[in-house]
C-alpha cells in the first residue's frame, strides 16, 4: 500500500524556516510565561506546537471530503466517506442492506461508488472491528513524534531558532533566555550610574544581577525575572559593563577594572602569522600537532573531547603570560558562556584546595590568573600541568606533582651581552615533575623580553628564527639531532607559533636532514 497523501514532506524538518505564525506563537507564549526562557524551551514549544498545528491541518484535508469511515459506525445512502486504509479515497454510498453473518450478529453492508465507477462492500454498525481503531498520526509518520523530531533535528532547528530570532529586533537574548523587547521595565541612565558605582565598590565585581537589583533600587511589580532580564539587558547595552557569567550564570563587571591582559592579548600571546603549506606535514607531523594541542593549531574533530583530565607541558609564552591555553583538547574542562567573550571563574590548587580568581579569554583562547600560582609551585617552561573540573560550577581544578627541589641537568635559554640567545645544558632547580623534551629553564626572563621586542622590531625572518635555534639545539645532542618538539618548545621561547609552520618549514628545505621518528639534522652544506 502506498503512503497516505495527507502525512508531512520528507523533508519537512529538513527545510524548516521559521514562519510569522511561529514567531506570533513565540511571542504570545512568552507574554504567557511572563518570563524569559532559554532557545532550548522556546525549541520546545515551538515544535510542540508546529506539530499540533500540522495534525490539525491534516486532519481537516483528511476529513474534507466526508466522514471518516469507520465500521463500528452506521451511514446513509447518498453518504460521502472518506477511507483511511484506501489512502483517504472517497466514495458514496450507493445503497444499504443487513448483513448475514451468524458470527458477526446484526451489521448493515454498504456498496460504495468511487472515481471511475469501482464498486466496494464494506461493513457499518460492526462494534468489533479492528478499524475502529484508526492509526495515530505518529505511527504513520515519525515527522508528527516530538521525541523522534528533537532527536533527529533538534541541534539544526535549536541553531535556525536562536539565528532567526537574532536577526529579530523584537526579541532579545540576554545569557541565553528570550524575551520581547517591548515588554521589558524601563531602566534609566540613573539606574545605570548607580550600577557602576555598586561595581566599583566592589573592585569591579563580578557581581549577580540580583546583588546590583538590591542597591539599584528599582521597585515594581513585575515579574522579579522579568525586571532581572530588563537590567540585564541594560547592562549589555552599556559599554561600560562586561557579562562575564560561565553559561547558565549571569555576572556583572566593570569592563575598566578588568585586568589589562584580559582586554589586551598579552604579549608573549601574539602571533604574527607565518604562512605555511599544511599538505607537507606527514601523518607523522600531523600526529605531533596534536598531540601537542597548541590552541593556535588548526586542530578539528567532529566529536569533541571528553576525558575529565588533561595533562600537558607549559610552553614558554604561557608560562610568562601566567595563563594556560584553550586549546582543542581542555577547551571543554573551562566554563563556556552563550555569548560573553571573556568569563570570570574560579581556579582551584588541586594539593592545597586554596581558590583564585581566573579569565577565559574565548576569543584569543587563553586563561589568564596563573602567574602567581606558577611562582609559588616554581614551574619553568616544559612542566606538567594537570586541569579537570571543579566539584562545583564554575571551578576548575589545577594541580602539578609537585617534588621536592632537585638539581637536574635541564636545556636553559641565557641572553649574551650583545643581545643573542644560547641554549646549553645547566644544572637547574626542579621543583615539579617536566617533559624532557620540552622544558626549557630560563633565568633571566627580563633579558628574554627584550629579545623578543628586539626581534620584532627587527623583523627577523622566520626562518632564520628556525634555522638558528636548530643549530643552537644540535650542539646538545652528541649526534647533533633536534626532535621537533624540542624545536617547537625552544622556538616559542623567542616567538609565538604553532607547530604547523614549523613542521611545514622542516619538511620542505633541504637542509633539514629527517633522521627518523621526527628527529632532524641540519645539513650545513645543503644551507651553504
Amino acid at each position: 500500500m502506498s503512503v497516505a497523501p495527507f502525512l508531512l514532506r520528507e523533508d519537512y524538518w529538513d527545510t524548516f524556516e521559521l514562519q510569522n505564525e511561529d514567531v506570533e506563537f513565540i511571542y504570545s507564549h512568552l507574554m504567557e510565561t511572563e518570563t524569559p526562557i532559554t532557545s532550548q524551551e522556546l525549541l520546545v514549544a515551538l515544535i510542540k506546537e508546529r506539530i499540533r498545528r500540522e495534525k490539525r491541518a491534516i486532519e481537516t484535508k483528511r476529513s474534507s471530503g466526508g466522514a471518516i469511515y469507520l465500521p463500528k459506525e452506521s451511514y446513509k445512502a447518498k453518504q460521502t466517506l472518506v477511507f483511511p486504509t484506501l489512502n483517504w479515497r472517497k466514495g458514496k454510498v450507493l445503497s444499504v442492506r443487513p448483513g448475514q453473518n451468524p458470527d458477526l450478529g446484526e451489521f448493515q453492508v454498504l456498496e460504495v461508488e468511487f472515481a471511475e465507477g469501482e464498486k466496494r462492500e464494506f461493513a457499518a454498525s460492526l462494534a468489533e472491528h479492528a478499524l475502529n481503531n484508526p492509526t495515530n498520526l505518529e505511527e504513520e509518520d515519525t515527522s508528527l513524534d516530538f521525541n523522534a523530531v528533537i532527536e533527529s533535528h533538534g541541534e539544526k532547528l535549536l541553531e535556525h531558532l536562536e539565528a532567526s530570532l537574532a536577526k529579530n529586533a523584537d526579541f532579545v537574548r540576554i545569557a541565553g533566555k528570550w524575551f520581547p523587547r517591548a515588554l521589558l521595565v524601563d531602566i534609566n541612565a540613573g539606574h545605570l550610574n548607580l550600577a557602576e558605582a555598586v561595581l566599583d565598590m566592589a573592585s569591579g565585581g563580578p557581581l549577580h544581577t540580583p546583588e546590583l537589583l538590591e542597591q539599584v533600587g528599582l521597585s515594581t511589580n513585575v515579574n522579579l525575572k522579568l525586571v532581572e532580564f530588563s537590567l540585564d539587558l541594560a547592562l549589555q547595552e552599556d559599554p561600560r559593563f562586561d557579562e562575564v557569567g560561565p553559561a547558565g550564570e549571569v555576572l556583572w563587571f566593570l569592563n575598566r577594572l578588568e585586568p589589562e591582559a584580559v582586554l589586551q592579548v598579552p604579549y608573549h600571546l601574539r602571533y604574527h602569522e607565518a604562512e605555511y603549506d599544511r599538505g607537507l606535514l606527514n601523518p607523522e607531523m600531523l600526529a605531533l600537532e596534536r598531540k601537542l594541542d597548541d590552541e593556535l593549531s588548526p586542530l578539528a574533530s567532529s566529536k569533541a573531547p571528553t576525558v575529565s583530565e588533561v595533562q600537558f607541558p607549559l610552553i614558554y609564552p604561557h608560562w610568562r603570560a601566567g595563563v594556560l591555553p584553550l586549546s582543542y583538547g581542555i577547551q571543554h574542562l573551562f566554563p563556556t558562556a552563550y555569548e560573553a567573550p571573556r568569563i570570570r571563574f574560579t581556579l582551584v590548587d588541586g594539593d592545597s584546595g586554596d581558590k583564585f580568581p581566573a579569565w577565559a579569554v574565548r576569543s584569543h583562547r587563553y586563561v589568564l590568573g596563573l602567574e602567581e600560582w606558577y611562582a609559588s609551585h616554581n614551574l619553568m617552561p616544559g612542566s606538567l600541568i594537570r586541569v579537570r573540573k571543579g566539584q562545583q560550577p564554575g571551578e576548575v581544578i589545577v594541580q602539578c606533582d609537585s617534588q621536592r627541589p632537585t638539581r637536574e641537568w635541564i636545556r636553559t635559554v641565557l641572553v649574551g651581552s650583545d643581545g643573542g640567545i644560547v641554549f646549553a645544558m645547566l644544572k637547574q632547580s626542579v621543583a615539579a615533575s617536566f617533559d624532557e623534551r620540552m622544558t626549557i629553564a630560563v633565568p633571566d626572563p627580563a633579558a628574554l623580553d627584550l629579545v623578543w621586542k628586539q626581534m620584532q622590531k627587527d623583523r627577523v625572518p622566520f626562518e632564520r628564527v628556525v634555522v638558528n635555534t636548530v643549530r643552537e639545539l644540535a650542539k646538545l645532542n652528541p649526534q647533533s639531532h633536534v626532535h621537533a618538539s624540542e624545536l617547537y618548545a625552544a622556538v616559542n621561547v623567542i616567538r609565538r607559533c604553532p607547530p604547523g609552520p614549523i613542521l611545514a618549514l622542516l619538511a620542505s628545505r633541504s637542509w633539514f636532514a629527517h633522521v627518523g621518528d621526527l628527529h632532524f639534522r641540519f645539513e650545513e652544506s645543503e644551507k651553504a
